[in-house]
């Protein structure tokens, strides 16, 4: 005789199925994220290694710097300075910008009266060939450069008197299409700089390293870009970035197509975090994690291991066990010790004060990460552009 389940007996049944998938489902995050802190230490520790045992470099070429600007940021006179002062044989400096009044041009001034050895032209024109208003100043800015290797940074990073011999020497082998390297957070005072110098130090350059040990290289970042002439024109200029946002990355995703290499150099810059009120950190994280988003979807859904203080928190609050709470504590351990070997890649030392704001920082971050997941939308100096996966950037 076959008996009938009660309506009571159903109600445990289901509820009982989904305590497991809640339990499974929690000790699954402690995992991944005890996995992601521990592979992304080895990283920083494979990295360091790298560093550390870097080559000289040789049989360098005359190297011309493109630096698009616009405005004056925080120290941007003492950022353009670190590019004066290079001990490579022979280099020119090209800045640009597109607004006759943008105060960066009397900055450009100084340098050129406080360095009349060096070669620092400046190039002002306002015509605009896409959405990408950066790509239309450096398309401007090409005519003037006057050597074949060519070094495309940021307004906003600083370097090292190395810099220019170091990151260009790759550039000598002809399968190389690009050279890029990583960058470090230098704060400004008060707690939200130093929050956001967090975002890069401890959670994109950490990620980045750890991609690059398992043999990704799609990757290319504004910090630095070094190319030959003849590979930009292979992949058809500038012109092919005029309407992209991401055109670092697709600078590097382009040559790449073209069956050359990409080099991420050991060389570490470091970048202003201009950002001090919370409403200005929070637009330029969620345009960097929206970005982010549109040039590798996948991989940024499972980001959310990353943030390792609120996943194994949440982990541990739908499966509270010994084993979880092992794993817990591996990851947060691995965590620590990840954030004090990337401390030599920081200049200066990040403060150990540091430390103590990752899990709010994480907190946060995955805060952003479930924004960025809702729109393609973001603001970038006073445009509204709509990332893509194709690359071009289309005003809404």
């Amino acid at each position: 005789m076959i008996s009938r389940l009660s309506s009571t007996d159903v109600f445990m049944s289901s509820q009982h199925f989904f305590s497991t998938l809640w339990f499974v489902f929690g000790t699954s995050l402690v995992f991944m994220a005890a996995g992601y802190a521990c592979t992304s230490l080895a990283a920083a520790l494979i990295s360091r290694r790298r560093r550390n045992a870097a080559a000289p470099a040789h049989d360098l070429q005359a190297v011309t710097v493109l630096k698009p600007l616009h405005g004056t940021d925080p120290r941007l006179y003492e950022n353009l300075q670190s590019f004066c002062r290079q001990n490579h044989p022979q280099w020119q400096l090209v800045f640009g910008v597109r607004d006759p009044q943008d105060p960066a041009i009397v900055v450009v001034r100084q340098l050129q009266q406080a360095f009349p050895e060096r070669t620092i032209d400046l190039v002002v024109d306002q015509r605009v060939y896409g959405a990408n208003l950066k790509v239309s100043n450096l398309l401007n800015m090409l005519p003037r450069a006057r050597h074949d290797w060519l070094v495309l940074a940021d307004a906003d990073i600083s370097v090292d008197p190395d810099y220019l011999a170091r990151v260009t020497a790759p550039l000598a082998s002809p399968e190389v299409g690009i050279v890029t390297c990583l960058y470090h957070g230098c704060p400004q005072p008060g707690f939200w700089s130093r929050l956001g110098s967090l975002f890069v130090d401890d959670w994109f350059a950490p990620s980045v390293r750890l991609s690059h040990t398992f043999g990704s290289t799609r990757f290319a970042f504004g910090s630095t870009i070094a190319l030959r002439r003849d590979s930009l024109q292979r992949i058809g200029g500038f012109e092919r970035l005029s309407d992209a946002l991401a055109d670092d990355f697709w600078l590097g995703e382009l040559t790449r197509q073209q069956g050359l290499r990409t080099v991420l150099s050991d060389v570490v810059v470091g970048t202003e975090i201009s950002e001090t009120r919370p409403g200005e950190l929070w637009q330029h994280e969620l345009r960097w994690l929206r970005t982010i988003r549109s040039i590798a979807p996948a991989g940024f859904v499972m980001s959310f291991v990353c943030f390792t203080w609120p996943v194994c928190l949440l982990g541990l609050w739908l499966a509270p066990t010994l084993w979880s709470g092992g794993l817990a504590l591996l990851a947060l351990a691995a965590r620590m010790a990840r954030f004090i070997a990337d401390c030599p890649a920081r200049r200066p030392a990040s403060d150990w004060r540091d430390l103590c704001l990752t899990p709010l920082r994480d907190a946060l971050l995955l805060l952003e990460w479930a924004v960025a997941l809702t729109s393609w939308q973001v603001s970038w100096r006073g445009q509204t552009l709509h990332a893509r996966r194709d690359g071009p950037a289309r005003q809404p």
